[in-house]
């Protein structure tokens, strides 16, 4: 089944050989809390550790080594909503190759001034990933950059997958795999490498409530658009391309299913994390913990839910903590 996706299970194995060295192996623990309140045992893969705080450097570094010399010499544009953005301008650098990164104006500052201190070329577009997509466009067709996308890639994916080679590798008797959801990259990635390995495993895509692309376009048969909102798990915004090659695709027919949450259950899983894991994450990086204390997980275990980013304003991350920030869409605390 694995074999006629776009990637597979080799590409994954390619692209940790790959990235070797480049990126960090993280750790992952045992959770005592949410295992009494699960009932069966959960493990978290504490990916936030990783380099540039999140995933999306492996997938950055796979796709920026797979390029000639000639074409990081003319540099690579890629949209972002800030984690992918942060990790293709270090994985540019780190191979001598200039990054530009193209955001909207829903991007928190504190993603797009790290972004620009690793050096990137920064464009702010609009209020919306679609129009941050525009200027990228743009951008390769007139100035001949080249495009390295936030998830719709193989190489992109591959270079995720490597996180589920971990997790397998770490937990081979894993039941689930909680991970977080928006393009699909790291959902499509994981699945694909732990699928092939272990295909009674189960995989879940988790996203917030409203503006869920993947989850509409899967329910829709095909790639939607739908209104980009803000939320604080930001990271998840963002539609899926309605040209998409690669992820909707593979998240159609890897994933055993999808999970919304809503704003006041991924404040909930950020404030868990930090009071009981003693783990700073960002909204996104919540939701695997956000699912199992709002009870949305069922069946046995153990249960691995990857914590995928901590790239979190921390002033927006101490009111969520002590309970004054503002949900959106949500009527406040």
């Amino acid at each position: 089944m694995v074999s006629t996706l776009p990637v597979s299970l080799e590409d994954i194995r390619a692209a940790a050989r790959r990235i070797a060295g480049r990126v960090t192996t993280t750790p992952m623990v045992q959770s005592v809390s949410l295992g009494e309140l699960a009932g069966v045992p959960v493990h978290l893969k504490l990916e936030h550790h990783q380099t540039t705080g999140s995933f999306k450097l492996r997938g950055a570094t796979n796709a920026v080594l797979s390029l000639s010399p000639a074409q990081r010499l003319r540099g690579v544009v890629a949209a972002s909503t800030g984690n992918h953005g942060r990790a293709l301008a270090y994985a540019a650098k780190a191979e001598g190759a200039v990054a530009t990164i193209c955001m909207s104006r829903l991007v928190p500052e504190n993603k797009v001034s790290e972004i620009r201190r690793l050096g990137a070329d920064v464009r702010i577009v609009g209020v919306s990933q679609d129009e941050a997509q525009q200027e990228v466009d743009r951008l390769v067709r007139e100035e001949g950059l080249v495009m390295v996308p936030p998830f719709d890639h193989p190489d992109v994916v591959a270079g995720q997958g490597t996180l589920g080679l971990e997790i397998i590798d770490d937990l081979p008797e894993a039941a689930s795999v909680l991970v977080p959801l928006s393009g699909g990259g790291l959902a499509a990635g994981v699945a694909a490498a732990v699928k092939a390995i272990s295909p009674t495993t189960k995989v879940i895509g988790l996203t917030m409530e409203k503006g869920a692309a993947m989850k509409a376009s899967l329910d829709a048969g095909q790639p939607v658009q739908v209104e980009e909102v803000a939320s604080l798990a930001d990271s998840l915004g963002g539609g899926i391309g309605l040209d998409n090659r690669v992820t909707f695709a593979m998240c159609r027919e890897l994933l055993d299913d999808v999970i919304l949450l809503t704003e006041t259950e991924i404040a909930a899983g950020m404030r868990h994390a930090y009071a009981c894991e003693r783990q700073v994450v960002e909204g996104a990086g919540a939701v695997g913990i956000a699912a199992l204390l709002a009870g949305k997980i069922r069946g046995g275990g153990p249960i691995v839910a990857i914590l995928s980013g901590a790239n979190v304003d921390m002033g927006q991350h101490l009111r969520v903590i002590n309970g004054t920030q503002p949900l959106y869409g949500e009527e406040g605390p």
